[in-house]
């Protein structure tokens, strides 16, 4: 008889010794290998087949009951889950189902597609996958040839027990594991946050465990309903989330063991569709390739470049279902990772260390989803109105006189510019929070000579301190050391390592006196240097001496029973020992959080020194770090292939709660070509984030430098995005306040065309903008895809009336396609080379009338970076209405910033019919026109002030 839970074999299976194991008989009977060579044979063989007669006829007997129902009508081996179910909302196995699951489980007949990999990372035999229990076979290449039974030994949940905000059990492990430091017992607790949210964790009851410090909601009562259903099975323990309306499981653990050891946890899923996108900071396409991929989350400098982790860790997901219901997943961990995919579709999650802190996000709609999960991690921060504008850095501007020579070349090519930056090169010996008194001699008065033009100034300060020079002569480092600041080592001395001015130490930002510190250094630089915003780079943190200059220690910390798939094969490759001591636990734990706290401290240290909105731009990110910084991609190479997938990578930021992000624009790395960065400006024109930089190694990419053919198709990207920055901050404001992203992608307003979801060559601005740019060198015509509705051009206003098709669109060398969604209204204001400058200009509305007549869109306004202008109701928001043939602005609320400023021009896409005349509050014009072929009505020398109410109307005869 086979022992419950006892896991099979294919080295039994292969024995032909059955009187020594007469468990064994029945799996070979079950493999049809049983050969009739005796009457003992043949007995082995009518009890086999009786059994299964018996066990045929007990399963139908249980299906026909009225307490078990299919849970999912899928389609994948692991769709259908049978449910006992009881009084509760609470449903188990029931005690004839484990019989059959622990029959099952010494199956190893499982399709390729849904293997779960045994041995992950560990190069394996078929003699040391068989000695784990699991199945071996090693036909198929590109997948495990080494993987879990069916029913192998995992945790079984004892008595749930219910709670305020839902259920707890704890589950039981009765054997060790083939990691070491198996947790025996694990505490279940299951939280109904909201009607959308719900909340799960596997932790350790016995002991406290690292926890990611991030501060969420705080939920005292269950909602009054919910969108979902939980199930769990007992032995062996898995949780399945449903989607109430319909019944399809968005996920179901039961389809592999559970691990929690101590260094090791794992827990797989299914999932209901193949569409996944998320899981970043990598370089890929929109939509994760779930062919036997990985993502490893651990963070690190170096190049983008696929299969690679990279500067940031966000382990969330959304996966769009079959009928165009979306929901996400969550994992609030922060210690290393892999998430493995696989075509089932199905999905595992391994973790090196802390606990399982899940949240499901319901949606239904990929917006709501978006805005469930930042719920969770905090809104975005609002970034000031000059954040918007074009900013231009290189590293190679080695004086404060070629500084100036670039904004001065700049302003002569008549091309916007708002904030100009510098790399290392301002620091004297590349040290924070110092300047070169030589080649930067004047850098105070460059900075105010910024100001005086309108212009912002942005310097990089790198976390890492220079740590090697005599005591007394550089205060950062002398301070902190007193200060107890820094990363510690074994011997709890400061961790040296090495990078830009050599040997180096590394704050800690989980030290509530490093942030405190770091506000004084901020605060003293400052009081020499008027610099307006910081970018915060090397922050995953980076150090060329990998681990430290004296190495690391030899223990469980720096070798763990399983690593990650990380960039260079060990946890220290290019940052520091993972063993590293820090305030809140050992960098093992907290190393993915490194530029999140660097950004609240710089944060939080501009906003107390300049008394105006923080600008953060950082290259290191972890969920919730869009409440305080922005990002930029890194160092991303200048060719063609980067271009694209910086479009993405900026969808996926905002996805994950980061919308002020862009790109290099020309690339950092490499030689651009001319072609190349007129179109990387054309798009670059449209990341929420605009910033030209390289590296002093490549050529100069500044714009002045091209032709005047490209100076003028440059320009004219630039001032078109200047022309836009209304509507620009005004996604911005509701991505502050409601979460909603600015930058997205089709399917986020299309989620019921499929045709949307893997589109990725193409982004929206909000609801309103389709933007289509040239990708591909020498091109001058391009494919985009249109939803079913009407386009404007947003040049215009000719239609592209769309029933869900791609359209050729020509591109010459100045122009990017850029459509305006019908029902939309935006507003845009007359570009000037600053926004200082083209704040006080007029502004324009751009109507798309739908094909009943009716347009909807909004403007919020403020003085551009005061502190919690909204919170504090210093703003003005306007409404702006048309309903046939009527344009109406409603003011929802006002304030004195809109005084002053003036409507000049109105356009109105897709009038049907040659208007005869126009009013404007009840006052008949005659400057309009109209045009036959575009169907546009244009009102172009209108004068009204802005923060007013105001009327427009046409009609169609006398």
């Amino acid at each position: 008889m086979i022992s419950a839970g006892m896991p099979a074999t294919h080295q039994e299976v292969e024995s032909s010794d059955v009187k020594k194991k007469p468990g064994r008989a029945q799996l070979l009977c079950l493999s049809g290998v049983l050969p009739f060579r005796d009457v003992t044979t043949l007995m082995y063989f009518i009890f086999c087949l009786t059994f299964f007669l018996m066990a045929a006829t007990l399963l139908r007997i249980i299906l026909s009951s009225p307490r078990f129902y299919e849970a999912s009508p899928g389609k994948g081996y692991w769709d259908t889950v049978m449910f006992y179910r009881k009084e509760s909302t609470i449903e188990f196995f029931t005690e004839e189902m484990e019989i059959a699951a622990r029959y099952s489980s010494q199956q190893c007949d499982i399709s390729t597609n849904e293997r779960f990999d045994c041995a992950p990372h560990t190069p394996i035999t078929k003699e040391t996958c068989e000695a784990r229990g699991c199945c071996f076979n090693n036909l198929t290449k590109g997948v495990p040839c080494c993987f879990f039974p069916l029913g192998y030994p995992s945790y079984k949940m004892g008595a749930v027990t219910p709670t305020e905000m839902g259920h707890t059990a704890l589950l039981n492990r009765s054997s060790s594991s083939f990691y070491p430091k198996d947790i025996m017992t694990v505490q279940l607790e299951v939280m109904y946050e909201t009607e959308g949210r719900l909340h799960f964790t596997l932790k350790d009851p016995g002991n406290k465990r690292y926890e990611v410090p991030i501060k969420v909601p705080k939920v005292s009562s269950q909602p009054v309903s919910k969108l979902y259903e939980v199930k769990f099975s007992s032995d062996p323990f898995g949780i399945i989330v449903l989607r109430k309306s319909n019944g399809r499981v968005l996920l179901n653990t039961t389809v592999a063991p559970l691990f929690f050891a101590d260094q090791f946890l794992q827990i797989s899923t299914t999932l209901p569709s193949p569409f996944i996108s998320g899981l970043g900071e990598h370089f890929t396409k929109l939509m994760l390739d779930i062919n036997w991929s990985e993502v490893t989350f651990w963070n690190r400098d170096g190049h983008p470049s696929a299969n690679n982790n990279l500067y940031g860790s966000h382990p969330f997901y959304l996966v769009m279902e079959d009928d165009g219901s979306a929901h996400g997943v969550f994992l609030m961990n922060s210690n290393a990772m892999d998430v493995a995919l696989q075509p089932a579709p199905a999905l595992t999650w391994r973790i090196i260390g802390g606990i399982l802190d899940f949240y499901v996000f319901l949606g239904p709609e990929p917006k709501s989803v978006i805005r469930q999960y930042h719920d969770v991690i905090g809104y975005p921060f609002m970034p000031p109105y000059w954040g918007l504008g074009f900013h231009l850095c290189r590293f190679g501007y080695f004086t404060t006189n070629i500084t100036r020579n670039v904004v001065k070349r700049m302003e002569e090519a008549k091309m916007p510019l708002d904030v100009q930056w510098n790399d290392l090169d301002y620091m004297d010996g590349r040290r924070i929070f110092t300047y070169n008194k030589e080649n930067f001699s004047d850098f105070p008065a460059m900075a105010d000579e910024f100001h005086k033009k309108g212009m912002r100034y942005v310097i990089i300060v790198d976390p890492a301190l220079s740590s090697d020079g005599p005591p007394g002569t550089y205060k950062p480092y002398d301070t902190g050391l007193k200060r107890g600041v820094f990363i510690l080592n074994e011997t709890d001395q400061p961790l040296v390592g090495r990078v830009w001015p050599g040997p180096s130490v590394f704050p800690d930002f989980t030290n509530p006196e490093t942030h405190r510190w770091w506000y004084d250094m901020v605060k003293s630089f400052h009081d020499e240097v008027p610099f307006d915003g910081m970018w915060i780079d090397m922050n995953e943190p980076s150090n060329f001496e990998s681990g430290s200059l004296d190495g690391c220690p030899k223990n469980e910390l720096e070798n763990p029973p399983y690593i990650p798939g990380v960039r260079g094969g060990s946890l220290k490759s290019y940052t520091v020992c993972a063993s590293g001591k820090q305030y809140l636990s050992r960098h093992y734990d907290v190393h993915c959080l490194y530029g999140l706290g660097h950004a609240i401290a710089s944060n939080r240290a501009l906003n107390k020194v300049r008394r105006k909105r923080p600008f953060v731009i950082s290259r290191s990110t972890f969920p919730s770090h869009g409440h305080y910084a922005g990002h930029w991609t890194g160092d991303i190479s200048s060719d063609w292939e980067n271009l694209y997938y910086t479009i993405p990578a900026v969808m996926l930021f905002n996805m994950f709660g980061i919308p002020l992000v862009g790109a290099d624009i020309c690339g950092f790395a490499g030689n651009t070509t001319e072609e190349l960065c007129v179109r990387w400006s054309q798009l670059g024109a449209f990341y929420p984030f605009m910033r030209n930089h390289n590296d002093f190694h490549s050529q100069s990419q500044e714009p002045y430098v091209f032709s005047q053919k490209a100076q003028a198709a440059i320009r004219k990207a630039l001032l078109l995005r200047y022309s836009l920055l209304p509507y620009l901050y005004t996604l911005f404001h509701k991505a502050h306040t409601a979460a909603e992203t600015v930058a997205r992608p089709l399917f986020f307003e299309f989620p019921s065309d499929p045709n949307t979801w893997t589109v990725d060559h193409q982004m929206m601005w909000g609801e309103a903008l389709l933007i289509t740019p040239v990708l591909q060198q020498g091109k001058t015509e391009v494919k985009g895809y249109f939803p079913p509705v009407t386009w404007y051009s947003l040049y215009d206003g000719s239609a592209i009336r769309s029933k869900g098709q791609y359209v050729f669109l020509p591109t010459p060398l100045d122009t990017i396609n850029v459509h305006v969604r019908e029902g939309c209204i935006l507003p845009l204001q007359l570009p000037n080379t600053t926004t200082t400058a083209s704040r006080i200009n007029p502004f324009k509305l751009i109507v798309a009338l739908s094909e009943a007549g009716a347009a909807r869109g909004e403007l919020f306004w403020d003085d551009g970076e005061g502190l919690l202008t909204f919170e504090r109701g210093d703003y003005t928001h306007i409404l702006f209405l048309a309903t046939s043939n009527i344009i109406t602005s409603t003011l929802i609320h006002v304030n004195s910033q809109i005084d002053g400023l003036t409507l000049g021009e109105v356009s109105v896409f897709g009038v049907a019919n040659p208007p005869q005349k126009v009013f404007v509050n009840g006052v008949s014009i005659s400057d309009f026109s109209f045009r036959l072929d575009t169907k546009v009505l244009s009102l172009p020398k209108l004068s009204l002030p802005i923060g007013m109410e105001f009327t427009i109307t046409w009609s169609w005869g006398n």
